[in-house]
């Protein structure tokens, strides 16, 4: 379980350190590009059984876009505790595949790995999801997304969030 928090930690700041990097190179050659973002996220745990348990929680993403259709994604989470569960994190590393349907919206999926802590719990998993995001200034998107951050036989892990991207 260490290895597997190293792998996902490991991973995610390679993504950030990515980004930080693509930036500079950005200004002179377009792409890559590195950003930011903050969301909302709206998550759900539904256990097999009982009743599932919903909150609102803070999620951190970065990355580089290295085309119109391609990018590299880190996610960090935190927030939310409904009674009988409480996410301390969630780290995870993705790929994300964009499909351009104006010079100013995109549609994208995203696939990866995620850990998520929660007090009950730390499990680790295949991630996936879709999102869309449009543009409202030069380097501002607002951007919604939904992640399947874990499908284990016991419960599942979703969140919906929405916020803002900024590019540099």
């Amino acid at each position: 379980m260490k290895m597997t928090v190293l792998s996902l930690t490991s991973a995610t700041l390679l993504v950030g350190a990515s980004a930080f990097a693509a930036s500079a190179q950005a200004q002179t050659f377009g792409y890559p590009e590195g950003y930011v973002a903050g969301d909302a996220m709206f998550w759900s745990l539904d256990p097999d059984r009982g009743s599932s348990r919903d909150d609102v929680g803070l999620r951190l993403r970065g990355g580089a876009q290295f085309n119109d259709y391609f990018a590299l994604e880190g996610h960090l989470g935190t927030g939310g505790s409904d009674g009988g569960a409480e996410l301390d994190y969630l780290i995870g590393a993705y790929a994300k595949g964009i499909a351009p349907i104006a010079p100013t919206a995109r549609l994208y999926g995203l696939v990866g790995l995620t850990e998520v802590d929660f007090d009950l719990d730390r499990e680790s998993g295949f991630s996936y999801g879709v999102g869309g995001e449009v543009d409202v200034a030069n380097n501002l998107s607002i951007s919604a997304d939904y992640m399947r951050y874990l499908d284990k036989s016991a419960y599942d892990f979703d969140a919906a969030s929405v916020g803002l991207r900024y590019r540099f």
